[in-house]
């Protein structure tokens, strides 16, 4: 089995990978193998930042990078997945919005439909944006057809809608636990099968 990460943070090892491999973390204890794609990376080398569109139907010209085409390949061949980002005016980062916009022909390809995905996110205040930017990641997954897991598992019960962290995570031991629970979760959906 293999749960991908994706860290929308263009801080590739800060606060917001820190939660996402607490995830992974959980998912490795259960024999998962993980791997984690920085957004970041993989839109290096684009001609332009974000989708503009160029035409209907998508024609890939952005998978000419092969970095973002491998992204998209990883994420095709994962069993699970977690998508992470630091708070940005209560939403998402730039770099994970031009990761998924772009992915316009994986959508076409329905090369994430049923797999199971859940969302972590990371503020500098408590109550600082958590939930509204993994309701927006929660959106990006529907729209490709993913099956939404919270931090909830059998074994823990049911929770919210995935790990909230407040800045430095690494004191923040609610999310921490939070975000093993979910790496719980996306195990069991991922054995339950599409």
């Amino acid at each position: 089995m293999l749960v991908v990460g994706v860290n929308g943070s263009p801080n590739m090892f800060g606060e917001t990978r820190r939660l996402i491999d607490e995830v992974l973390k959980a998912c490795e204890a259960s024999g998962a193998k993980t791997e984690v794609i920085q957004a970041q990376e993989a839109l290096e080398g684009q001609d332009r930042a974000y989708c503009e569109d160029c035409a209907s139907p998508c024609p890939g010209t952005c998978l000419e990078v092969q970095n973002l085409a491998d992204a998209y390949d990883l994420l095709k061949d994962a069993d699970a997945v977690v998508v992470g980002s630091p708070v940005y005016f209560g939403t998402i980062s730039a770099q994970l919005k031009a990761f998924f916009d772009k992915s316009r022909l994986l959508r076409k390809e329905k090369g994430l439909v049923g797999k199971p995905a859940g969302a972590v996110s990371v503020g500098n205040a408590r109550f600082g944006g958590q939930e509204t930017c993994i309701r927006a990641i929660h959106d990006i997954l529907l729209v490709h057809g993913m099956l939404i897991v919270g931090d909830a598992s059998r074994e823990t019960g049911a929770g919210h809608q995935g790990a909230s962290g407040q800045r430095p995570v690494s004191e923040d031991t609610f999310a921490l636990e939070r975000a093993k629970v979910l790496g719980q979760g996306l195990i069991e959906a991922a054995r339950k099968g599409p």
